[in-house]
């Protein structure tokens, strides 16, 4: 979770901290900076949340949070998630770490919650709450500065997709995909109870995985589309016409300020 809050927009501290680490100011080589000076930059950070998490205090909260012996989705104002912001001195934080299903965190969450219930994972899960994804693990300084120097080199269209398109976006574009993909998972084990219960926690969840992907299948278009793509190609792939796309595109990038 922490290494991703470089790209937050409420997040001021760590980008202040990382303009000190380059010397006052990273300026155009921001990208490289945030490969050399994350680890200390994000630090503190990650010894409070390693704290809190180690807290048993803080799983009960989950537990809680979850309904304990009645079974419920985990809401967006829970109690451990709005006290772990807190702990970080960032009240913002809560409502974006529960609402993040495809991060380390809520898997975190799962893992507790499946421990005290005494339920298996979901096929390709595991039940250790230390256990990451491997696209969760950070990679190392080297290896990122090998792929960055590697993806800058290649000329136009053919550049890579990580040199041409912002490191914000292409975060939210991954945690908008993963948190579609966490929330389908979570529908599996509702279908049981009252028809009117059960039909509404579908529908509820499979409407907002369905925003949720529209979501990022609209940033990858936008991505696309400033990266250099021609718009009539993207239209191609995206299988409607190019004016739609344009316009669509055009309201986008008005929402989102870019």
């Amino acid at each position: 979770m922490v290494g991703t809050a470089l790209h937050w927009e409420q997040e001021k501290v760590w980008p202040r901290r990382l303009h000190q680490v380059a010397g006052g100011d990273a300026g155009g080589d921001l990208e490289r900076w945030r490969i050399v000076g994350r680890d200390a930059v994000v630090f503190p950070e990650v010894v409070a949340v390693a704290d809190a998490l180690l807290d048993p205090a803080m799983a009960h909260l989950v537990w809680m949070d979850s309904g304990a012996g009645r079974p419920r989705a985990l809401p967006a104002d829970g109690m451990f998630c709005r006290r772990l912001g807190e702990r970080l001195g960032r009240g913002w934080l809560g409502p974006l770490a529960a609402t993040d299903y495809g991060g380390p965190l809520t898997s975190w969450m799962g893992a507790v919650i499946r421990i005290r219930r005494g339920a298996g994972g979901p096929p390709g899960y595991d039940n250790d709450p230390w256990w990451l994804r491997q696209e969760h693990q950070s990679a190392t300084m080297a290896g990122q500065l090998r792929v960055l120097g590697k993806e800058k080199k290649a000329p136009g269209t053919g550049r890579m997709w990580r040199a041409a398109v912002p490191a914000e976006q292409c975060t939210l574009i991954t945690r908008t995909i993963e948190s579609a993909e966490e929330q389908l998972l979570q529908l599996r084990g509702v279908q049981t109870g009252p028809t009117a219960d059960v039909a509404q926690q579908l529908l509820r969840g499979l409407g907002h995985s369905a925003d949720l992907i529209e979501n990022a299948w609209k940033r990858t278009a936008v991505a696309a589309v400033n990266g250099g793509v021609p718009l009539e190609e993207v239209a191609q792939w995206a299988d409607m016409p190019v004016e739609v796309l344009r316009e669509m595109l055009t309201a986008t990038r008005r929402e989102s300020g870019s």
